[in-house]
């Protein structure tokens, strides 16, 4: 086993070691010219090191006082709601599924009360509130997201749009045979994102009552980024357009001119589908580099004085966000292509905190934290924190199946003798289930990190082959947002335990010699 992974490592460093910038070919198309000129002694963000990232995607320069990091499932509930009242030209949410209990219901009554106050005022508004979520788990049961969303649609057609995405990939027989709970495996619209005028909340929480009160997760609120929630709003339009559009009668219709995303031509949809999201990050990409040229290489520099005169007086950018896009079936992989950049140019003495509430890491993403030199702590949901933890029929052994993986993984680390450099911990808290994703990249030498992705991917098959994902790397020189960012790490990390030999001879850690030999055949489904 050790000869088998140091060869994926070396046949892995063969391909990868000269630069990152090979990395960027496939997603860099003719039409998108590439960056090659050197970082520029104008530019402020010519001192940070990941500018490489902008020939993938479009860079937002904002001021790191704009940028709070939130902490616990009822911050994020509150300023949800609290954002929801007061908004007066848009509303854009972009979840999996919203929950049907009595705290869902509360966002909704926000939303019918701010639409009504929006036909109200002397001077009607042209509020517009556009909701994208999963199709197969958006319908599942009875009562779900769509039944909770019907009253919305029924009062204010013309303000309200709801769109549920459909996986190109469950169709024919294959959607008729797999019953509902189970045709979630195949593909899901798992992109995150709450926006309300010019303020953003990215996080990995969906709109369900445990993530609004003990399912910890991770979340960061933009304020005043309107550069920021432009791109987010032409995003999750671009993955409405290409779904299934719900009507006040609870049916749906596809939008007009595109193609059916299960009745129609997987191919045809698949390309219509990336055209339609590449335009979105192409266009912001030449709209930011034209606004960046104009900014710090036109003629006549256009300074802060200048700014301030004109009447913004937004401060420098010391902060950039970066919008990571995953959507394989539409052979679009940003994410995954900045995620094992940033794992394979982790340098010796360099820290990375990166956790996930399903420990599943890909194989490739297993052998960059194997076989490169930066320090790794993995945190990981425990067996009793996991959310399947007590699930009916067989969703009930998917915590066992993660302990499987994670011991699988652990014997890996301890036969490499990197026990030192790769350490695994374990979330707990009583009453509690853990769902939080992304990284912390600490620079060799310093006690905070100046990186930071956050967002719906969990690292795993799932997240990088099947599903539709979206996070944002943080990158910032602000100390006071390093230590927002640092305190974060810490806080979630005080409630871990670290894994050895011995966690796994507790007797709450045995797994079943079936749950053993499934794992394998089901791990790229969850």
């Amino acid at each position: 086993m050790v000869a088998r992974k140091r060869h994926t490592w070396e046949s892995e460093k063969a391909s990868w070691w000269w630069s990152p910038w090979l990395l960027l070919g496939p997603l860099l198309s003719p039409t998108v010219p590439q960056v090659t000129s050197p970082p520029c002694c104008l530019c402020p963000e010519g001192v940070h090191r990941f500018q490489w990232i902008r020939n993938l995607v479009p860079e937002f320069g904002v001021s790191s006082s704009h940028v709070r990091v939130l902490s616990s499932p009822a911050e994020f509930f509150e300023l949800m709601k609290g954002q929801i009242k007061v908004a007066k030209r848009r509303v854009v949410m972009a979840s999996l599924y919203l929950g049907t209990g009595p705290l869902e219901q509360e966002l909704v009554d926000c939303l019918e009360s701010t639409l009504e106050k929006s036909l109200q005022t002397k001077f009607p508004s042209d509020l517009k509130v556009s909701i994208l979520l999963d199709f197969t788990r958006g319908s599942r049961g009875r009562k779900n997201s769509r039944t909770m969303l019907l009253p919305l649609l029924q009062r204010f057609p013309e303000q309200v749009r709801v769109s549920l995405f459909h996986t190109p990939n469950l169709r024919g027989l294959l959607r008729l045979l797999i019953p509902e709970r189970f045709n979630e495996t195949i593909g899901l619209q798992h992109i995150k994102v709450y926006l309300f005028d010019n303020n953003v909340i990215l996080s990995g929480a969906n709109l369900s009552d445990s993530y609004f009160t003990n399912r910890q997760d991770r979340y960061v609120f933009l304020q005043d980024c309107p550069e920021v929630a432009d791109f987010f709003t032409e995003l999750v339009g671009a993955v409405g357009d290409v779904s299934l559009q719900l009507r006040g009668d609870d049916t749906v219709q596809v939008a007009e001119g595109m193609v059916h995303p299960y009745k129609g031509d997987r191919a045809a949809y698949c390309q219509a589908a990336n055209k339609r999201v590449m335009d979105v990050i192409n266009s912001a990409r030449t709209r930011q580099q034209m606004l960046h040229a104009q900014t710090f290489h036109s003629d006549s520099l256009w300074t802060q004085e200048d700014a301030a005169a004109a009447g913004d007086r937004r401060p420098a950018p010391d902060t950039w966000i970066y919008p990571l896009i995953q959507m394989k079936p539409f052979e679009i992989h940003i994410d995954e292509i900045v995620t094992e950049t940033l794992l394979t140019e982790a340098e010796r003495g360099a820290k990375v905190y990166l956790t996930t509430g399903y420990f599943n890491l890909t194989q490739a993403y297993m052998d960059l934290v194997l076989g490169t030199r930066a320090e790794y702590q993995i945190l990981l949901a425990s067996p009793e924190v996991n959310g399947f933890f007590g699930a009916k029929g067989v969703a009930g052994a998917i915590p066992a199946a993660y302990v499987h993986i994670e011991q699988q993984f652990y014997s890996e680390v301890c036969s490499l003798g990197q026990q030192e450099r790769v350490q695994l911990q374990e979330y707990w808290r009583r009453g509690w289930t853990f769902h939080a994703k992304g990284l912390w990249l600490y620079l060799a030498g310093s006690s905070l990190p100046c990186l930071t992705l956050i967002g719906s991917p969990n690292f795993g098959y799932r997240s990088v082959h099947r599903d539709l994902e979206a996070q944002i790397a943080i990158v910032t020189e602000s100390r006071a947002l390093q230590q927002q960012l640092h305190q974060e790490q810490e806080q979630l990390y005080l409630r871990s335990g670290v894994v050895s030999s011995a966690t796994f001879e507790q007797p709450s850690r045995h797994v079943k010699l079936w749950v053993k030999m499934v794992t394998p055949l089901i791990k790229n489904f969850f």
